[in-house]
């Protein structure tokens, strides 16, 4: 059963390397609106669009991702983007993280990996390093280690749109949290599914390519993430996403697909019991008077936020902790003995919310 297993998994590897490496020649050849990634709940910082308009045309082409998933503050990180494909991301991050900073770029399909490693030099130059600061492994995500990237020692944690490319979600969240160092984030942006996928979708190899077969039904994403070991999530922003090919949208029957931006920490081992007042002091580059956590959390400088236990041990372990004054209360927090309610992290309601409908090219539609 165990090598049925890994031949499945190999198989699906096998497909998506095809459908991204030969297949689709521009992200304009997809057959979903996954590409357009959740819309944020407020616009770009400027140093982001600047990052992104640098990158090679090339480069862009070839980008098969959602948008751009950013966390604040990133220079002098030490980052790993997960499904690196043409390198568009790296290229925009190892602008935002500085000369200081360090972008290595994960991918397992053998012609992504190339186009990206085709334009390091032209990035130097084009940012003005003394050296280049991205590097380019060929590798699987869910075998970080087996492709260098040693524990305990990358800030932040990317993705765009992969992991709904994975067979082993377990293992893509597991490798990630032992990289990381303590305070360490994952914020990656994917594909929801509103219920869990039938085998049929699973099955489809074009299914898989567009993200929608590999697609987790979001409640399991909560859980999944703290059985390895990460914070709660916290749900950044989402999108519904529109299918274009009828094929497709017959396939996928009553099963709904979302966008999805989440972030998870890596906390000490201790417990977690106490409340805090925090205070945000405005110093985050790009947001002088309020930073956005996430869809639940927005902190406005100078005033005082009474948060949980969890979001207080976030902002204190994090590379954040400067950035607020914290009050730890004397109290531990209550158990109210009741089961927890996820709705501020349901993707679906929030695009409701929001009104947020993904729209992007087709090759259907052309």
């Amino acid at each position: 059963m165990l090598s049925d297993a890994m031949d499945s998994c190999d198989d699906v590897r096998e497909n998506v390397k095809k459908y991204y490496g030969s297949r689709l020649e521009s992200s304009c050849d997809l057959q979903t609106s996954a590409t357009s990634c959740s819309l944020p709940c407020r616009p770009m910082p400027r140093s982001v669009r600047d990052a992104l308009s640098l990158v090679h045309p090339e480069v862009t082409k070839r980008f098969f991702g959602c948008g751009l998933p950013f966390p604040a503050k990133l220079e002098g990180c030490k980052v790993l983007d997960l499904g690196s494909g043409s390198g568009r991301d790296c290229y925009a991050f190892s602008k935002l993280v500085g000369p200081s900073g360090h972008v290595t770029g994960v991918d397992m399909t053998e012609e992504l990996i190339t186009v990206s490693r085709q334009y390091i030099e032209y990035h130097q130059k084009k940012f003005d390093y003394e050296k280049s600061n991205v590097t380019f492994v060929q590798g699987y995500m869910e075998k970080l280690s087996e492709a260098g990237i040693q524990s305990d020692s990358v800030d932040v944690v990317l993705s765009n749109c992969v992991v709904c490319l994975c067979p082993d979600k377990r293992a893509v969240l597991q490798q990630a949290y032992n990289i990381l160092k303590e305070g360490g984030e994952l914020y990656f942006s994917d594909m929801y599914a509103s219920k869990v996928v039938p085998d049929h979708m699973k099955e489809d190899p074009v299914l898989w390519g567009e993200g929608m077969g590999g697609s987790l039904f979001w409640q399991d994403l909560i859980l999944l993430a703290q059985s390895v070991g990460f914070s709660a999530p916290h749900l950044v922003s989402a999108s519904h996403i529109v299918i274009y090919n009828s094929e497709l949208k017959a396939k996928a029957g009553d099963v709904s697909f979302a966008s999805g931006t989440y972030r998870l920490f890596k906390l000490p081992k201790s417990p977690v019991v106490s409340k805090a007042t925090v205070t945000y002091q405005g110093t985050v580059a790009d947001f002088p008077d309020q930073l956005d956590f996430d869809s639940s959390h927005c902190f406005k400088k100078d005033v005082a936020v009474a948060v949980n236990g969890e979001m207080a041990a976030i902002l204190q372990r994090s590379r954040f902790s400067p950035d607020f004054k914290i009050q730890v209360s004397a109290q531990p927090e209550a158990d109210s003995g009741s089961t927890p309610q996820y709705c501020h992290l349901n993707p679906f309601l929030l695009a409701d919310k929001l009104g947020s409908s993904v729209r992007q090219c087709s090759k259907i539609s052309k």
